[in-house]
């Protein structure tokens, strides 16, 4: 039995709300037991030995009001140092925490609904709801109250507060556009059949150091039945997942093992007590894995405003600010995003000009770029387990190809981690970073990236082709910005790049290869 299953089994680990008062009283956490934080969505940030704490909050069904942001940017400013990220689960992250600072924030917290309780940890994350619920006129259902059932039921719910590992859900509604189920332990998708609007429903996704795309259940199940179905999936992971090995420990090992076939079997038998309706598969997003960025239409005639945040960084200031936008050309609310941006909805047409431009003055003008479209994690800046740094080159890479690519049709996705851990999804980017280390005869490391070529959870599904070599940290623009030339003037017309990878040769984009090539050109 590993250290924190051993541990999980000594202490219930929603009990961490218990002992955090304290461990803020006292002004230490009790280090055998500092595990547990991640249950409060709390973890040491680096370097740990200084005692600061990075916190992830949930945002339930990705919405909030104008006043929530407000209050979020002054927990940013007064307890973490101006730092708030947007996170790729529609989160909001905090860091420069202290233990001392922690009951007070979540007494902050409470009254605006948001809770860091299952945030983290070994339990239901988050539940990823589409960012277009109740907007879009391509939606097939208004997702919304059935991601707040579902976070009412499962996230939090001491029932599932001790699982293998980690788990993560998604409940979508736009199947042209949303991708996201992909990568889920479950994703719940909406379609119709025969005219009647169902989800159809699939398992085991997960990326990590061994990623795997998640697969069809069979199914096809209506909204009344989505709450039960996933408690049903989640328990039944809870009691077939492995405990042994923590790397072996997520749904994708046990969906490998059992089958799908299988798995569907004893969720019907042993949890649910019948069986589901088979069902076909959903249409297929050929961009998904995007944000449908800039300004779309709304079903009602208004508009929603998609702001790009830049890799999901955004100081108090600016937060307060667009809060105020969203009360002066919205109706006082604003959504987050799986990709890290940011949805003012509910702006009338006649408003679009005057706010696009206030948002431009503070540098986030609602432009459908690469800006839109890539993600970085949070690195070594705070997390203990990455390698590289991430946001400041992620952004600096992003300032250096976006006039590069204003004149693209396609979408281009850049998703850049700083380890092997994929918290931004490096495998099912058009270009995926991974951040490693290399160290010289002399002992000198330097930071290093590898690649993964051409992944997609959309039409293409699959994850990307990892390169041979890597790409030294002071040469990613140059790497990026060559491959995305070679791509811009070779393309034909509508040709994603999975496709024109596809056609190519992935051989064609190795490290070595491109830099070499473009170290000639300039010679």
């Amino acid at each position: 039995m590993s250290d924190i299953e051993a541990l999980k089994k000594e202490v219930p680990p929603f009990q961490i709300f218990d002992l955090i008062p304290q461990y803020a009283e006292q002004g230490f956490i009790d280090p055998e037991r500092i595990d547990l934080l991640k249950w409060a969505g709390v973890y040491p940030q680096r370097p740990q030995e200084d005692g600061f704490l990075m916190m992830r909050v949930r945002v339930p069904a990705a919405e909030f009001s104008s006043a929530t942001m407000r209050e979020v940017a002054n927990i940013a400013e007064e307890y973490g140092r101006g730092f708030l990220d947007v996170t790729d689960r529609q989160a909001f992250q905090f860091h420069w925490l202290t233990i001392q600072d922690i009951p007070r924030i979540f007494e902050r917290l409470e009254p605006l609904g948001l809770h860091p309780k299952g945030a983290c940890g070994d339990t239901v994350r988050a539940v990823i709801a589409s960012p277009l619920a109740g907007l879009d006129a391509r939606e097939i259902i208004d997702v919304r109250p059935l991601a707040h059932a579902m976070e009412g039921t499962l996230t939090g719910n001491p029932d599932f507060q001790d699982l293998p590992r980690k788990f993560k859900m998604s409940i979508t509604a736009v199947p042209e556009l949303e991708g996201i189920h992909m990568i889920n332990d479950i994703g719940f998708l909406a379609h119709r059949v025969n005219g009647e609007v169902g989800f159809d429903v699939w398992v085991g996704g997960g990326l990590g150091a061994v990623a795997h795309l998640s697969r069809r259940l069979g199914v096809f199940i209506r909204p009344e039945e989505v709450v039960a179905v996933g408690q049903a999936i989640t328990a039944a992971y809870r009691d077939h997942g492995y405990r042994q090995n923590r790397k072996k420990s997520r749904l994708k090992f046990l969906i490998k093992d059992l089958g799908v076939e299988k798995f569907r079997e004893i969720v019907e038998n042993d949890y649910l007590g019948r069986r589901l309706q088979d069902g076909p598969a959903a249409p297929v997003a050929r961009f998904g894995g995007n944000d449908v960025l800039g300004v779309n239409p709304q079903a009602d005639g208004l508009n929603y405003v998609v702001v790009a945040t830049t890799v999901g960084r955004i100081d108090p200031t600016k937060a307060r600010v667009l809060a105020d936008l969203a009360d002066r050309y919205g109706k006082g609310v604003l959504r987050t995003t799986a990709f890290q941006n940011m949805v003012i909805p509910h702006v009338a047409s006649e408003n679009v000009e005057a706010l696009s431009a206030e948002l431009a003055a503070i540098e986030l003008a609602p432009k459908a770029t690469i800006r839109g479209t890539t993600i970085a994690c949070t690195g070594n800046q705070f997390c203990r387990l990455a390698l590289t740094e991430t946001k400041a080159r992620t952004a600096d890479l992003v300032d250096h190809l976006e006039p590069l690519t204003l004149a693209m049709d396609v979408p281009f996705t850049i998703n850049l981690t700083g380890c092997s851990n994929a918290c931004t999804r490096y495998q099912v980017a058009d270009l995926g970073f991974m951040g490693a280390n290399k160290t010289d005869k002399d002992g000198t490391v330097h930071e290093v990236f590898n690649v993964h070529l051409a992944g997609s959870i959309g039409q293409a599904q699959r994850t990307g082709t990892k390169l041979k070599g890597a790409v030294p940290a002071e040469q990613l623009n140059a790497y990026a910005a060559a491959v995305l030339a070679g791509f811009q003037a070779n393309k034909l017309p509508g040709e994603s790049f999975v496709e024109y990878a596809d056609r190519t040769g992935h051989e064609h984009f190795a490290p070595d290869a491109v830099l070499g090539a473009r170290e000639a050109v300039t010679a």
